[in-house]
C-alpha cells in the first residue's frame, strides 16, 4: 500500500487552479487507475508516462481518432484536383467571357497518336496531387487535433512532474471537467493508488 505524500510547505498558491495530478509508481497501478477514472465518467483528464503503454487507450476509453478520415478526404480531393488540373491544362481550351475575344489555350501535345484526353498520361499528376494533399492533411491534421504547437503547460511548473520522462506515471484531471471537485477528486486519486497528489496552478 503506497503512502500518500504531499508537500510539507502547503501554502496557498496564487494563480488560476488548472487541475490536479496524481503520481503513480508503476504501470499496473496506473492501468487500473485509468480504468477506474474512465468508469467514473471523467472526460477532461490524461495519463502521462515516460514510455508508450500498450492498452492504455482502451483503459482510458479513448475513441479512435478521425485523422484517417481527414486524410482520406484530402486524398480524394487531391485526386479530383489533379484530374481537373490535367483536363483543364492539357486537353481543353477555355474561353473567357469576361474578356471577349480572348481564350486560354490548353497545353495540348500529341504523342504517338494518343488522344489529348489520355488518362494514363495524367496518372503521375493525379497521383502526386493525391499524395501531396494526403500528406498535408496528415501533418496539419495531427497538429490541429493535438492542439500543437503547445509552447506552455502549467504542468511543467511542478517539480515532481519532471519524473514523467523518467520513472513515474501521472494522471492529471482538468478543473474544467464537469465531475471535478477538488476534495473528491483528490480522494479518488488516493483511493486508486496515487502515491502523491498535487494541485496544478497556473
Amino acid at each position: 500500500m503506497s503512502e500518500v505524500t504531499e508537500k510539507s510547505d502547503h501554502q496557498p498558491k496564487p494563480g488560476r487552479i488548472v487541475g490536479i495530478i496524481g503520481e503513480f509508481d508503476n504501470v499496473e497501478v496506473l492501468m487500473t487507475a485509468a480504468k477506474k477514472m474512465r468508469d467514473k465518467g471523467f472526460k477532461r483528464w490524461d495519463v502521462y508516462s515516460p514510455f508508450p503503454i500498450h492498452g492504455i487507450d482502451d483503459a482510458m476509453g479513448i475513441k479512435p481518432t478521425i485523422l484517417p478520415w481527414i486524410v482520406l478526404g484530402a486524398g480524394v480531393t487531391g485526386f479530383f484536383v489533379g484530374l481537373l488540373l490535367t483536363v483543364v491544362t492539357m486537353s481543353t481550351d477555355t474561353y473567357t467571357p469576361m474578356m471577349p475575344g480572348t481564350e486560354i489555350v490548353g497545353y495540348k501535345f500529341m504523342i504517338s497518336g494518343k488522344p489529348f484526353n489520355s488518362l494514363p498520361a495524367w496518372i503521375p499528376v493525379i497521383f502526386e496531387m493525391t499524395i501531396l494533399l494526403s500528406a498535408f492533411a496528415a501533418v496539419f491534421g495531427m497538429f490541429l487535433l493535438n492542439r500543437l504547437p503547445m509552447l506552455y503547460n502549467p504542468l511543467f511548473k511542478i517539480d515532481r512532474f519532471v519524473r514523467a520522462t523518467d520513472d513515474r506515471f501521472f494522471i492529471g484531471v482538468d478543473s474544467k471537467d464537469s465531475l471535478y471537485k477538488r476534495a473528491e477528486t483528490e480522494k479518488l486519486l488516493k483511493d486508486i493508488g496515487a502515491s502523491a497528489i498535487e494541485e496544478v496552478v497556473d
